[in-house]
């Protein structure tokens, strides 16, 4: 481990959630770490992202990918520079694998901009033509023992489903068919619960294992995958990630095994971790009590660094969400 490298603490890349170019299009055409990650971005992709990314008409385009991991990797070099953040542990639940790939040393930051537009590109193509129909349902305020009832239910009536994250005690996630989601938000609500987004296409399941194969083969295959100079903990279980082929292996199964937060959450407590860095906007894994009850929490985001700093205040910027 860096001697320089602060103790009890990590560094989070969330995953990621829609984010429209209006609301992170000042800290990316002005912070200078922004402005340095998103030079060598537009040469890797051989156009200009902003420009790309103001045009997008959906949530998940390429150039917001591209841009969500440009712009959580600058945050992340904000945070060492004025915050002074050298965690000793990286985690990036879902999305935020990629950037944090980057951050432990395992991926060059133009590895994971190829990887991350070619990702978005093959995906699209692929659920459009293998799993149209699938969609991963998101839930709060069900406890295990009332989503086991929903998903006895769903077994009476016949219906594929399959738990692909969880966030907290009683915040799930379900793949099931598309044409089953009302029903099922139908009896979220009954049994108490909260039926939140629903994630089209779906992640994190046994039965995307195709288009694992097909991104080890077309799209993995091609990169370099470095022993990380920081150990990642792995989003699926908590376990110690240390060389490239095991960050390789975790990103690939990403698509197939759930997340598992909390298991994440206890991991990092036993290895002594008291403070997180988050390093992006994130409505979920940061948020929910399994976290902030276990950690001081300190977020950054593109609004929250471009805050101006009043005149006689202390030198160490508050950050937003904490």
């Amino acid at each position: 481990m860096d001697e320089e490298r602060g103790r009890g603490t990590a560094i989070v890349f969330p995953g990621m959630g829609p984010t429209a170019f209006g609301d992170v299009a000042r800290f990316m055409l002005v912070n200078p770490f922004a402005t340095r990650l998103l030079a060598e971005a537009d040469e890797v992709l051989g156009y200009r992202l902003t420009d790309r990314y103001r045009q997008a008409d959906s949530d998940y385009s390429v150039p917001g990918q591209v841009s969500f991991v440009v712009n959580c990797l600058a945050l992340a070099q904000w945070a060492r520079a004025r915050q002074e953040a050298r965690p000793e542990f990286v985690v990036g639940p879902s999305f935020g694998g990629r950037a944090a790939s980057v951050y432990a040393g395992t991926l060059t930051f133009a590895d994971a901009v190829r990887m991350t537009a070619r990702l978005a590109e093959v995906m699209e193509e692929w659920f459009a033509g293998e799993q149209p129909d699938l969609v991963t349902q998101s839930m709060a305020r069900l406890p295990e023992d009332r989503l086991s009832v929903l998903r006895r239910e769903l077994d009476e009536r016949g219906e594929w489903h399959d738990l692909s994250c969880q966030v907290d005690h009683d915040f799930t996630m379900l793949t099931v068919r598309e044409q089953v989601q009302d029903w099922l938000r139908r009896r979220i609500r009954a049994l108490g619960g909260m039926p939140l987004y629903t994630m089209k296409p779906p992640m994190h399941s046994y039965v995307l294992k195709p288009l694992r194969d097909l991104v080890a083969r077309e799209v993995f295959s091609g990169l370099t995958w470095s022993d990380p100079r920081i150990p990642l903990v792995a989003d699926q279980d908590g376990r110690l990630v240390t060389t490239g082929e095991q960050v390789r292996e975790m990103l690939l199964d990403g698509f197939v095994r759930p997340v598992r937060w909390p298991q994440a959450v206890s991991a990092l407590r036993k290895a002594g971790v008291e403070r997180l860095y988050v390093a992006g906007q994130d409505g979920l894994f940061t948020r929910v009590p399994c976290t902030t009850r276990a950690f001081e929490v300190l977020s950054f985001t593109p609004a929250s660094v471009m805050r101006p700093v009043r005149r006689g205040m202390p030198g160490r910027t508050a950050p937003a969400g904490t």
